[in-house]
């Protein structure tokens, strides 16, 4: 799939993130929604990839955890931006009910992913995505698209552009504490103040 001509639409604002002005996204706020409520979310359409080792993914076989599915490419100027953030976010919470996953779109698949992912020393699960996974996801033409899951499979947002890391961050924990999950004693608990408790890092809060 090539994609490189959404490229062009997002670089500035990818330049503009860089210098501090666009931290909030670089779509409009029609395609930054906030978390669906429950009744309304559809399930999220299920895949089966190879990661970077050869093993199969299974986005059913997360059931049960909070997940962020992130389409992306290495020539992606906001996805640079973004990455980051959920080796941040995998590593603070994997243990905690939460995944993220990645699908790159690059052309030329793994050419391009391994070397990338081997200098930025992502450490997170990434496929290569096809046109079939595109589809299901309503058709990914531009770059970069996340999805949050919810626990039971259910797509709770989606993004579209650069959005920034508190906007992630604040959905995450909100879907890790949602009132289906109040029996869950790992999940992040937000203090009277709104501070993050509980073995969540204050220095993934961005303000």
């Amino acid at each position: 799939m090539n994609l490189s001509h959404r490229y062009i639409g997002v670089v500035g604002c990818a330049v503009l993130a860089c210098a501090g002005f666009a931290l909030s996204g670089c779509s409009n706020d029609a395609v930054r929604a906030a978390v669906t409520s429950e009744k309304d979310r559809q399930k999220a359409p299920d895949f089966t990839l190879k990661d970077s080792t050869g093993a199969t993914v299974k986005l059913s076989d997360y059931k049960g955890k909070v997940v962020l599915l992130n389409f992306w490419a290495t020539w992606c100027g906001p996805c640079q931006i973004e990455i980051p953030w959920f080796i941040d976010f995998e590593q603070q919470l994997k243990d905690k009910n939460f995944a993220v996953l990645g699908v790159s779109m690059d052309d030329d698949g793994w050419k391009s992913v391994k070397p990338y992912l081997e200098k930025k020393k992502i450490n997170y699960r990434i496929m290569i995505g096809t046109e079939e996974v595109s589809t299901l996801y309503g058709g990914v033409d531009s770059l970069p698209t996340t999805f949050i899951i919810d626990r039971q499979g259910r797509i709770a947002s989606k993004h579209e552009g650069l959005v920034s890391k508190s906007d992630y961050l604040n959905e995450i924990v909100d879907l890790l504490h949602g009132k289906s999950d109040d029996q869950d004693k790992n999940a992040p608990k937000r203090s009277a103040r709104g501070n993050l408790v509980g073995g969540f890092p204050a220095f993934l809060r961005a303000e």
